[in-house]
């Protein structure tokens, strides 16, 4: 590989590291700054899209994940307890250990091409970001897209990656055979506060401004509006800067979603929250002592504030519409709120 000069030691086979995976893993660190403490496992998937549970209530049924863990490094991040199916920890290990699965082009190209698969649109970005740093180096998201694109097959990404951009001119070759869109994760503007929950993404601003190139370039791109976290971005103050912004970058509609909480992320935000908002702990206690989701009155409250800011401002408050179980391909809906999400 082009970067092999870098690693620090030769490959090692970690077979006991990733058990779901056959033939165990390749493992590698990289001594660069943006890599430094982060372990690649490098893996061979067995297969590459992957269907939705029939029972989820999402507006897709198909999904490609070319990578596992985030060094986004969210508190917050719905995906950490995926992390423990591989026999890692939920918190540092899904920052900093990242299962990479190198062959994810060939499959997914491979896949497309099957007799059985029958075009449907696939949801790219719902488990963890496609767009994280590793692909900066793994460069898988290039392959994928040209698979699609020769496919004609519909296709979403939800991100909170500037790297996207890298891949425009892919985007807009596949937009031209095939209805693709995006959606950019902006829960907040407020800097201090991205700076200590989401440690490894672009900062807001730099997200929004993915949005407008993307739109620019005839990619229609939405904001998802989350998470919202109580007492920390929920203030009419805050969600006013926020959606004025989200509006200002041209995003084709804004879906406001509350902080929840499913056990891994839980541990996780509640420790971080102890550290650095110890005060909030019994308000947080109260909102999300009785499961992983803040109280229905609490939720529809924000959603009204965000239509009405969204309506102030000119924009549309609202996803577009799936076609779930339509008997042909549907316009690909805008990857849905995590906590709607179904783990994959």
């Amino acid at each position: 590989m082009r970067w092999d000069h870098l690693r620090l030691a030769e490959p090692s086979r970690d077979e006991q590291a990733i058990p779901l995976f056959a033939g165990g893993a390749v493992t590698r660190t990289f001594d660069t700054p943006e890599f430094r403490g982060i372990t690649f496992y490098e893996v061979q998937a067995r297969s590459i899209i992957n269907r939705v549970p029939g029972a989820s209530r999402v507006p897709f049924e198909w999904t490609i994940n070319p990578y596992r863990g985030c060094s986004h490094a969210c508190v917050y991040c719905f995906a950490r307890r995926t992390h423990e199916y591989l026999d890692l920890d939920s918190g540092h290990d899904f920052d900093s250990k990242i299962v990479v699965k190198v062959n994810a082009p060939d499959l997914v190209r491979r896949e497309l091409a099957s007799p059985r698969w029958t075009g449907q649109p696939i949801a790219m970005g719902t488990n963890v970001d496609v767009y994280q740093r590793a692909e900066g180096r793994y460069r898988l998201m290039p392959g994928i897209l040209a698979a699609l694109r020769d496919a004609a097959n519909p296709f979403s990404i939800l991100t909170k990656g500037s790297l996207i951009l890298r891949d425009l001119d892919l985007l807009a070759e596949a937009a031209e055979v095939t209805d693709v869109s995006a959606a950019v994760s902006v829960g907040f503007t407020d800097q201090d506060l991205w700076r200590t929950v989401e440690p490894g993404t672009p900062a807001p601003r730099k997200r929004l401004e993915v949005c407008a190139t993307l739109n620019e370039r005839g990619i229609r791109c939405g904001v998802l509006m989350a998470p919202i976290l109580p007492y920390l971005s929920d203030s009419p103050e805050a969600l006013a800067s926020t959606v004025r912004e989200i509006a200002d970058a041209g995003a084709t509609y804004v879906a406001p979603m509350a902080l929840h909480l499913r056990p891994g992320a839980r541990e996780w935000f509640l420790a971080w929250l102890s550290r650095e908002h110890p005060r909030l702990v019994p308000r947080y206690q109260e909102l999300y002592g009785r499961g992983a989701y803040a109280p229905k009155a609490y939720q529809d409250r924000l959603t009204r504030q965000v239509a009405e800011l969204a309506r102030r401002f000119g924009m549309s408050s609202s996803r577009p519409r799936g076609a779930r179980g339509s008997e042909r391909a549907p316009r690909p809906a805008a990857p849905p709120a995590p906590q709607q999400l179904t783990i994959i």
